[in-house]
């Protein structure tokens, strides 16, 4: 578990606990954000929290007022219309009961039950993979429609079990696409797994027989089959998912689908699961989807766990989906376990501690600021993290802040000599002028990016001074 401490410009550090060494801070950074999923719910049901989290009385017009304003939001999110009734039903009698009505702290009782009844809607409890053990394969189909993101999906799951310690092989069944295969391979080389292909191949239920006697033999102990898909739902293309799905038999069949169709992703998951039979979904293109109607409608509509989230471009941005903790985010209590748990795959023990040493002696440099940056993008994108700050993403703006301000930082402290990366002090007027010109910026850009910079020194050295003091109660907390 972790704990956050931040400033008013956006300025963060978590603790993170290392044995034999208590806790230890990641020096903070700046996020820059253009956004974030789930933008009008979230700012829609912060609002109702916070409304209701102060009150010491609730009576029922009260509710019946809130549930209102809570069915509004569902349906601008483009949330199915039948799950709109549930949730608003089952919250109305729930909510008008002796307990919360003439209970202690009826408020937030009250906000609990709007947090369990969204956890519901979205699954319960994470839905894991079925992963068989170390000397039995495993094989997981992928199946949807054309322009899903499947192929990207296949590689992105791959390189997800590789640093789990599973040794997958990716399958180039989808020989309907031009250049899928050939798309597949170099995803492969870029996450280092292996992808079996079969050039001139016209079968794809034979390139998948073929695959499982190689991933046997040469002891792949999971297959990932990314398959052909249409614009539009067919006979054609559910008889040949059907004729692949045979010559797998496969432990998973995952249905991409993309998150920014809203309703028609919900709609093609119950007809792939009637047709095909699905174990699962994995909705890809995450952050753009500003309204998040699909994530709340699937497990209601087609009965299929949400599985994994596509959360950006690189290969890294694959998220596992915890029901409880999406529930969180779009109350806006933030999400403080998945970006604990972000940040401690991203920094070792033996990187904790120097970082932790260069804090307690006031030895941070331009150059480990600038590390920090790096450190921010393998942690995934910034729309994803700044969600899971608690009371933070209610807070911003679309335009507020930007990743391109991130970028410019980053241009200018590459424009700065080792020297000056080592002792920011050295860097006087004529030094300013040539590392602006040098990063294409202005010299008050770089006197803001000093001046961030010495505020951050000087909160590392506060942090490493009073080690625990920052730690907050509950879920965690802002200043």
């Amino acid at each position: 578990m972790g704990f956050w401490k931040g400033s008013c410009d956006f300025r963060f550090e978590i603790g993170i606990a290392v044995p034999g060494r208590g806790w230890l801070d990641i020096p903070p950074v700046s996020l820059y954000i253009t956004g974030a999923m789930f933008d009008r719910l979230t700012n829609a049901f912060s609002d109702i929290v916070r409304q209701l989290s102060g009150r010491a009385r609730i009576s029922e017009k009260n509710i019946e007022e809130t549930v209102e304003q809570i069915k509004m939001a569902l349906l601008e999110a483009d949330v199915n219309l039948r799950v709109v009734r549930r949730f608003v039903n089952g919250t109305i009698e729930e909510a008008k009961g002796e307990k919360i009505l003439r209970g202690v702290a009826p408020g937030q009782q009250f906000v609990k039950i709007i947090h369990d009844r969204l956890t519901g809607l979205l699954g319960d409890q994470r839905q894991d993979l079925v992963l068989r053990g170390p000397d039995t394969q495993t094989v997981i189909l992928f199946c949807g429609l054309q322009g899903s993101g499947k192929t990207t999906t296949a590689a992105k799951l791959g390189l997800h079990l590789r640093k789990k310690g599973r040794r997958p092989l990716l399958v180039a069944a989808d020989l309907v696409r031009p250049a899928a295969v050939e798309q597949l391979a170099v995803l492969g080389r870029q996450c280092e797994t292996e992808v079996w292909r079969e050039e001139g191949a016209k079968d794809p239920a034979g390139v998948v027989r073929n695959a499982l006697k190689h991933a046997q033999k040469f002891q792949f102990d999971t297959v990932i089959v990314d398959t052909a898909g249409r614009q539009q739902v067919d006979e054609d293309l559910m008889g040949e998912l059907a004729r692949v799905k045979a010559a797998a038999a496969p432990d998973e069949v995952l249905l991409v689908a993309d998150a920014m169709t809203g309703q028609n992703a919900v709609d093609i998951a119950k007809v792939f699961e009637e047709k095909i039979g699905l174990t699962g979904v994995i909705l890809s293109k995450f952050d753009s989807d500003t309204r998040g109607g699909a994530a709340l409608s699937l497990k209601s509509i087609s009965g299929k766990p949400i599985k994994f989230t596509g959360t950006g471009e690189k290969l890294e941005d694959l998220e596992p989906f915890y029901p409880e903790r999406l529930a969180s985010r779009i109350l806006g209590m933030g999400d403080v376990v998945s970006l604990v748990e972000k940040a401690q795959a991203t920094i070792n023990r033996e990187e904790a501690e120097a970082l932790q040493r260069k804090m307690e002696s006031s030895t941070f440099t331009l150059a480990d600021f600038l590390e920090q940056f790096k450190r921010m993008r393998k942690m995934g994108s910034m729309k994803a993290l700044v969600e899971m700050v608690p009371g933070l993403s209610g807070q911003i703006r679309e335009g507020d802040i930007s990743e391109t301000e991130m970028k410019r930082q980053e241009a200018i402290i590459l424009s700065m000599t080792p020297a000056e990366r080592d002792n920011y002090r050295i860097i006087g007027t004529s030094r300013r002028k040539r590392v602006a010109r040098g990063s294409g910026t202005s010299v008050f850009a770089v006197n803001q990016l000093l001046k961030r910079f010495e505020k951050a020194r000087l909160m590392m050295k506060k942090a490493a001074k009073n080690k625990g003091q920052g730690i907050l109660p509950g879920m965690g907390g802002m200043r």
